[in-house]
């Protein structure tokens, strides 16, 4: 018997050594076969990815596609051959590669942007004239990289085999500084980095009226139908129909939900409008999140308590349609679809009424308009946006990125899946039943391309044209000195290994307008799709529950939004440049994730959130060309920015009989002409955009370092400074 055993683990040794011979045969194979054709697909991908970068940067134009601008509402006429670039340390492809490098943002089909009219004439929505004017996108002409000759920071995308026209970092962060020659001519700086004057909130109401005035106008839409069907991505009018309708919505209901409303002190609805070179950034991006993580059931629930009885009834079929398709997909869209459709049920106040209702409780009011931050340095910051919100170290800026993509329609497929994936896991779902595919047309491999890109990028020098003052510039240094370096860093701009550390001060401190670091840690909204997972709160671990605050439900989506595949490359490639995005981005990124520096609220366990309720100050090089200033631009110049807000009471006369100067209260905005001795933008005498600091969000409060006698956290006493104080550090501002 015991031979018998002994034969027998004899044979199923042999067995198994013959197994594992053939299993060791195969895997030399397999590694053999990898070798010799992975590893030089491999070596092809980084060879032709360096010939494709090297080829991407082949538009060298002279004028970096400036186009002349002509007939402006605002400004005198600026020729082309008048427009010029400081050293910014980037050459005309640099900047030509920056305005037209698509980040995967979708707003319109590419053929419906270049032949939409506008809603009340027959000219084109693209025109230069209409962009310009109206909503202040800088015209390019037509160069090598942009045969449309789109505008500054317009830029052709392609995802899943379709075209669209989407935003670039360009259009919210380059801008052009006029003024007048020598010679008598109207002349100009463009500036890369430098927040723009765009007007993005009426551009896209526009655009959305321009859309449905093509539905119901029908030879508005024989002419938009011809003009399409002629460059061959339509097959036919009713595919045209079907994208001009869903479009028409999508972009209605973006503006509608981002109306920026807030209720005054006697419960009524007002409005913060924007105007030029603001937006409300940080809204617009919680409230896409919101709308593309809201689920069924919880949208369901919503649905069932605010719709009217018998719309409710009604819509109910249509809308159980909707719930029960595979597509889960932008279910918010698609179900006020079915609810438009059933308009006639109520007179158009109740209507109304029920979508404000929809709005107030599935979004959060965009009612913070912030000026667009300036680029250069932002790859050499330890925090990053006005709050502070999001740490630079690691993988944070492709984080960042993602974000601000998802704000400017960067198509979002997000819906959940059976079983995980590799994506998933990293991104912190774990090994559950389902997960949840980010799938999204973001892309991230230009998105870190343009943040290296950005840390070549260096701050403008104020211009020869206008002399500066060495004396009062001297003075004004040992001013800045006892008054702005304990927050304002004085850093070298060329600097390849430089650091920015931002200073953060709580809102009680520094008392500016209050309304956008509030938002961005008070807003709350439905988890939906990732209800139950957890995210990081910098303190430990939370578990999202049904509503949970916004900021938390942004960061756990664009951290999987990283993670995530990009479904328009096949396989292989896909998983290549996905671990060579992360290889990259880790060993460019030197900047290590610290903690916050500054007068500011810690973090709790009960208020994980709380240091976002401050703003940050980092250092001013390029100051002078990033006017109007204060977060929320609500201070013309840094003239002003150096005077006090007009508080009640406050007297027009010092004690020895000089009249004392205040903050504008109000103040136009949206042209370019310089005025060098205030350091801002024209603010008068003409027909711009009418800044109220009235306004909740519009506060110009705040900031009054120097402007008043004011007890600093640390007990010291800073006075205030006398005209020629103020007037020698201005000086000197100009100079950093």
């Amino acid at each position: 018997m015991l031979d018998k055993l002994k034969r027998l683990y004899f044979s199923i040794g042999k067995y198994i050594l013959k197994v594992i011979g053939y299993i060791k045969i195969a895997l030399k194979k397999i590694v053999y076969w990898a070798f010799l054709l992975l590893v030089p697909l491999f070596i092809v991908w980084i060879v032709t990815g360096k010939i494709y970068d090297k080829w991407d940067f082949r538009d060298k134009d002279a004028f970096r596609g400036a186009a002349s601008i002509v007939d402006d509402p605002f400004d005198a006429d600026v020729l082309k051959e008048n427009i010029t670039y400081l050293n910014q340390n980037w050459k005309p492809e640099d900047s030509l590669w920056f305005y037209r490098t698509s980040q995967g943002s979708n707003l319109l089909p590419y053929d419906f942007f270049l032949y939409l009219e506008q809603a009340d004439s027959t000219d084109k929505f693209s025109n230069d004239s209409n962009l310009n004017n109206k909503y202040r996108y800088l015209p390019q002409d037509v160069t090598t990289t942009n045969p449309d000759g789109l505008p500054v920071g317009m830029a052709k995308d392609t995802y899943l085999g379709k075209e669209y026209m989407g935003f670039t970092c360009a259009a919210c962060h380059t801008s052009q500084i006029n003024y007048q020659g020598s010679d008598g001519e109207m002349r100009a700086f463009r500036i890369d980095g430098g927040p723009a004057a765009a007007d993005m909130q009426n551009f896209l109401v526009d655009m959305a009226a321009a859309l449905q005035a093509t539905i119901d106008d029908q030879a508005k839409r024989d002419r938009f139908y011809e003009a399409v069907l002629e460059e061959g991505n339509y097959k036919d009018r009713q595919a045209i129909d079907k994208d001009l309708e869903k479009f028409a919505l999508q972009i209605r209901a973006y503006t509608e939900v981002n109306s920026p409303v807030f209720i005054d002190k006697n419960g009524e609805e007002k409005f913060t409008h924007y105007g030029f070179a603001r937006l409300d950034a940080f809204g617009r991006i919680y409230n896409r999140v919101l709308q593309y993580l809201m689920d069924k059931n919880q949208l369901g629930e919503i649905l069932e308590q605010e719709l009217p009885e018998k719309l409710w009834r009604d819509s109910k079929p249509d809308i159980d349609v909707i719930f029960n398709d595979k597509d889960q997909t932008d279910l918010v869209l698609k179900v006020l679809k079915v609810i438009t459709s059933k308009a006639d049920y109520l007179d158009p106040d109740e209507f109304r009424q029920v979508l404000k209702n929809l709005r107030s409780r599935i979004y959060n009011s965009a009612n913070a308009p912030a000026s667009y931050p300036y680029l250069w340095d932002i790859a050499q910051h330890d925090y990053v946006q006005w709050t502070g919100l999001v740490s630079n170290g690691g993988i944070g800026p492709l984080g960042r990125n993602v974000g601000q993509v998802i704000g400017v329609f960067g198509t979002l497929d997000w819906q959940k899946k059976q079983g995980f994936s590799i994506s998933s896991i990293i991104g912190g779902q774990g090994f559950e039943k389902e997960y949840i595919d980010f799938k999204s047309s973001i892309d991230k491999r230009n998105l870190g391309r343009v943040e290296n890109h950005l840390r070549k990028l260096q701050s403008p020098e104020w211009p020869d044209v206008w002399p500066i003052d060495s004396d009062k510039a001297a003075r004004g240094e040992k001013v800045f000195a006892r008054n702005c370096a304990s927050c304002h860093a004085n850093i070298n701009r060329a600097d390849p290994d430089r650091r920015v550390i931002a200073n953060m001060t709580k809102l009680s401190a520094i008392k500016t307008d209050p309304v956008l670091a509030k938002n961005s840690t008070t807003y709350i909204g439905h988890s939906g799709l990732i209800q139950s997972e957890y995210v990081d709160s910098g303190l430990g671990k939370l578990v999202i529950e049904k509503t949970n605050p916004v900021a938390s439900l942004v960061k756990f989506s664009t951290q999987n939004v990283v993670t995530s595949w990009d479904p328009d490359k096949w396989p292989i490639r896909r998983v290549a440049e996905w671990v060579w995005d992360f290889f990259k981005t880790l060993k460019n990124n030197k900047i290590k994730t610290t903690l916050r520096r500054g007068d500011y609220q810690p973090a709790t366990t009960v208020n994980p959130f709380k240091p976002l309720q401050s703003y940050k100050a980092r250092a001013l090089n390029g100051v002078w060309a990033t006017a109007p200033y204060l977060h929320n631009g609500s201070v013309p110049n840094l003239y002003e920015l150096l005077l006090p807000q007009r508080r009640s009471g406050d007297p027009d006369f010092d004690e020895d009989g000089n009249a004392l100067e205040y903050r504008s209260d109000t103040f136009k905005v949206g042209s370019r002409e310089f005025d060098p001795e205030r350091v801002g933008f024209r603010m008068h005498g003409y027909n711009g955009f009418h800044f109220d600091t009235s306004i909740q969000g519009n506060s110009n409060s705040g900031h009054e370092y120097g402007a008043r006698d004011i007890t600093l956290s640390n007990g010291d006493r800073l006075k205030r400074m006398g005209k020629q104080q103020r007037e020698d550090l201005l000086e000197y501002l100009k100079t950093l």
